[in-house]
């Protein structure tokens, strides 16, 4: 029996493990594609999707870290020089709200405070709590080089993003206009299509008498306005009215003169056929107005209240004056009917569920076809990026082939300054501010997708950084699915506009990370699992494992505290195997396979193959089935099969026997180990370091050699 390290004798403690492991790894510098070894020559890039910096990871972060940490592990062990480079999203609005709530707590508005002075709190809430995440990302074992961390406010990536925006205006691609917007009345706010969402919810349907016509709306507080009524210019039913027809009516606050406009958009079979327009406050109404030229009205202002055309219901919130002017229009004979559970959908911000006012105001809109073009042109036509799964490629030209153009203003102080000025109806952009006195500096900011979408260029040093030279396009995009319409087309957009290449070859698109029943994860629910807390309490190794395995791409991944706990056994598995292989094999080589017998050999070709197996599915990107292969590999078939075969012939079979055994298991459990690494890369590397010497190729098994 031969002596074993003494850690290997007490049973295996990840807590006093992990945090010992990555310092190793960090002050190895291999992390760091310029100082690997002069084998890893060909590069291969990946980007960490930046989390926002606003709070700790949640399960979703760690399931992209196993994912990714696991593929750039791999392709380091197979000789490529690489680099996965992180990074953090200031995250714009949605950090703005958190803050916000904090504020809230404390008693406190922000607009209480000077926009200069809450940018400052707002950076220093930010970053305390960057530093937080990024101490989770080292927790969790991801091998990214720290060297190059990218901030989406760090000066650089600021005066890039700010210099695409010149050069967009330049080019006639961004312009500024007054059209519909989503606003967000609480956090006073425009929004882009992609940050709402639309929900069922059931209103009050109410039929109101308007003039000859019957017209329907769940929303009445929006009417005072409507002096127009539409109707299909091949609807018989309303064949004798004209187009610019008058027609005196009364009306919620008396009489009015409407004018008959005839517009083919209008839906003859639904209700009435016949509707009243509100341009100010709903998109199909603002077109019907833009196409013949009629006046727009604000009814509600930005806060949710009513405006002067109101009446007597001016200053009232809108939900209050609801009930009142039904009343009134109940009183005046106007209300036909209501139907009291009208099914219908809502737009909302999707970050914070507040319902969408639609206003119209002045804002910065990239244009979006010729974008779009580009995008389609490489994605569907020139089939360069590889989309897994394969389906997001057509949920994310539907896009392409439907986007509308962007809104890029948004109306807080936590974001990249837009670069423009306005005096009158004068506009300057430029990175510099215009001469002369009265230019008055916008005080929007971008939307956090127009920084964002070119984090590939920013984080590389586009157009001119080695960086940019060496590892754009980058290999891999890894990232949510519910990011094929906002983040990764916006990508590969800037990329093709500004860097006139694809910005990844491939884009793996994980699913949702979930309870074990299959539930959203959410504070109020308390459901949600910390891949900190699990990580403190299993190890960062099994929660790593056990997001990989049983996870296809794309799918729902159910998470739970006991499939955790199950990988913990599996890493004291690991364990106590390394125990038995290192105290049963004395000084035996793994380079000494002329000692292999006939059967032993026969077990070495399995080994073989099934390491094929597994690199073909890294290659692929199938590491569902990669990690669970190397689990029932070593679990079901090194440990339950080749290690109890081996007992009987270690203690009691012949010399030749022996020592063909105790060369296999040490051959099989370094290939074994080396398989484990981007999975579980601490254990596997603790296992690593207490090697014979003569049975590594390197110091570190993260550098050494893939077994295939």
């Amino acid at each position: 029996m031969a002596d074993l390290p003494e850690k290997l004798t007490k049973p295996y403690q990840p807590n006093e493990t992990e945090g010992r492991v990555y310092k190793r790894w960090e002050e190895s510098g291999f992390f760091n594609p310029d100082k690997l070894p002069k084998r890893h020559k060909e590069p291969y890039s990946t980007l960490m999707p930046p989390p926002n910096a606003n709070g700790r990871l949640h399960a979703g972060h760690g399931f992209e870290i196993a994912l990714k940490d696991a593929i750039i592990r791999f392709q380091r062990m197979r000789g490529k020089k690489t680099l996965y480079l992180p990074g953090s999203d200031h995250a714009g609005f949605e950090t703005q709200m958190v803050f916000e709530k904090k504020l809230e707590k404390e008693g406190q508005s922000r607009h209480d405070i000077p926009p200069q002075k809450l940018y400052e709190e707002i950076m220093a809430f930010t970053l305390e709590n960057k530093k937080y995440m990024e101490d989770d990302i080292r927790k969790l074992g991801t091998s990214c080089d720290w060297s190059r961390n990218t901030f989406m406010l760090d000066p650089r990536v600021t005066r890039r993003t700010q210099e695409t925006f010149v050069k967009m205006y330049g080019d006639g691609l961004v312009y500024r206009g007054e059209r519909i917007i989503h606003w967000n009345p609480k956090h006073q706010t425009s929004l882009s299509d992609v940050e709402t969402e639309f929900i069922e919810q059931e209103d009050p349907f109410y039929y109101l008498k308007y003039g000859p016509f019957v017209i329907a709306t769940v929303r009445p507080e929006t009417k005072f306005g409507d002096k127009y009524v539409v109707m299909h210019p091949e609807d018989p039913r309303y064949a004798n009215f004209t187009h610019g027809q008058k027609i005196e009516l009364e009306w919620i606050n008396g009489p009015i003169t409407a004018t008959v406009i005839k517009d083919a958009s209008v839906d003859k079979e639904f209700g009435s056929g016949v509707m009243t327009i509100t341009p100010w406050h709903d998109q199909t109404d603002f077109d019907i107005a833009e196409r013949h030229g009629l006046e727009k009205e604000q009814i509600i202002d930005f806060n949710g209240k009513l405006l002067q055309s109101a009446g007597e219901f001016a200053g009232m919130h809108w939900k209050k004056a609801r009930p009142l002017i039904i009343e009134k229009l109940k009183s005046k004979g106007l209300l036909v009917k209501v139907d009291e559970h009208y099914k219908h959908a809502v737009r909302v911000d999707s970050r914070t569920n507040v319902p969408i006012e639609p206003q119209i105001r002045a804002q910065w809109f990239v244009k979006m076809k010729p974008l779009t073009e580009m995008v389609i042109q490489a994605v569907e036509k020139e089939d360069k990026i590889t989309f897994i799964p394969d389906y997001q490629k057509k949920v994310l030209l539907h896009w392409m082939h439907n986007a509308i153009d962007w809104n890029i203003s948004r109306q807080i102080v936590w974001g990249i300054p837009i670069p423009a000025w306005f005096k009158g109806d004068e506009v300057h952009v430029g990175m510099d501010s215009p001469s002369g006195n009265d230019w008055q500096k916008d005080p929007d900011t971008f939307d956090t997708w127009f920084s964002s979408g070119q984090w590939p260029l920013t984080t590389l040093g586009y157009p001119d950084g080695a960086d940019f030279k060496t590892f754009y396009p980058t290999d891999l995009m890894e990232t949510g699915s519910d990011l094929v319409f906002k983040w990764v087309p916006r990508m590969i957009m800037f990329g093709l506009y500004l860097g006139n290449d694809i910005p990844f070859k491939t884009v793996y698109f994980h699913g949702m990370v979930t309870d074990p029943k299959g539930k959203k994860m959410s504070k109020s629910k308390g459901n949600v699992i910390s891949p900190v807390d699990m990580s403190e309490k299993y190890g960062a190794d099994a929660f790593r494992m056990a997001l990989t395995v049983g996870n296809t791409p794309g799918g729902t991944v159910a998470l739970s505290e006991d499939k955790i706990r199950g990988y913990k056994h599996f890493a004291n598995k690991v364990w106590n195997i390394t125990r038995f292989v290192l105290s049963s094999t004395g000084n035996a080589s793994t380079e000494d396979k002329t000692t292999f017998t006939q059967q032993d050999q026969k077990t070495v070709d399995e080994f073989k193959a099934i390491a094929e197996e597994i690199t073909e599915n890294f290659e692929t990107y199938q590491l569902h089935l990669a990690s669970e292969k190397t689990y029932h590999y070593i679990w079901h078939t090194f440990a339950d099969k080749i290690v109890e075969e081996s007992k009987p012939i270690l203690l009691g079979g012949d010399a030749e026997a022996k020592r063909s055994r105790e060369a296999l298991l040490l051959h099989l459990w370094v290939g074994c180990i080396k398989l484990l690494h981007p999975f579980m890369p601490f254990i596997s590397e603790e296992v690593w370091s207490m090697l014979p010497e003569e049975q590594k190729d390197g110091e570190m098994l993260m550098i050494s050699k893939w077994p295939m």
